[in-house]
């Protein structure tokens, strides 16, 4: 059994005190925002990350530098990743989320509001999938969708290559892996589980391991 801690926080504002957190890349980044609720999403989920990770390795949240280098392109966008760590970051309308264990990680939170018309769903499950939805009323399907979109989500963020991972690649069942033609994926090495983020919000976290996992939510700052 291996711990995966969560935590929740909502949007910080755009203020010194916490933009003080950002390097020379990251602040790039996050002045390329136009809207500022993308800025203070981003400027929470590194203030976040740093004091969490700081905390743990004994080290001062400002001295936090991620490599976020993109894989394909060499630009600072990539997925934060810290030598000896293992966390994901994750943000949605007002929750921002950050998870961490001691093995590949993805995390993924999701507004419900969105509509879970036909073409988002066939976008987005399989056969296998759709056919689990038949006979489900409106809401109950809505519910459904999210909590397969959520898992999907996690799965490829916990191997690194997101959406490079076809969607329907993955065969979800009962809530767990159960297939995948893509190798980065394996239902014996897969956990996944269920999270609450809070009203009107679904959210999962995968974890590329062979132990069960044992998730502890919180609220940040607590």
């Amino acid at each position: 059994m291996i711990e995966c801690a969560v935590w929740w926080a909502e949007p910080l504002p755009n203020e010194s005190r916490y933009l003080t957190f950002l390097d020379e890349p990251e602040r790039g980044r996050h002045q390329a925002y136009r809207r500022e609720i993308d800025q203070r999403r981003f400027l929470t989920g590194r203030v976040l990350a740093k004091t969490v990770l700081g905390d743990r390795l004994g080290r001062s949240p400002e001295t936090i530098r991620f490599d976020a280098t993109c894989a394909d392109c060499g630009k600072p966008h990539g997925k934060p990743r810290l030598a000896g760590t293992e966390f994901s970051i994750s943000h949605s309308g007002d929750r921002i989320g950050l998870a961490v264990t001691s093995a590949p990680v993805g995390l993924d939170v999701e507004t419900d509001t969105r509509r879970a018309d036909d073409p988002l769903i066939e976008y987005a499950l399989n056969e296998t999938e759709r056919e689990a939805l038949t006979g489900l009323s409106a809401e109950e399907k809505v519910t459904a969708f999210f909590q397969y979109w959520t898992r999907k989500e996690a799965l490829m963020k916990a191997t690194g290559q997101g959406l490079k991972i076809p969607l329907h690649s993955i065969t979800l069942i009962d809530g767990r892996l159960a297939a995948s033609s893509d190798a980065a994926l394996d239902p014996a090495t897969t956990r996944l589980a269920d999270l609450t983020p809070g009203e009107g919000y679904r959210a999962a976290v995968a974890v590329l391991t062979t132990q069960e996992i044992e998730v502890r939510e919180q609220l940040w700052p607590g």
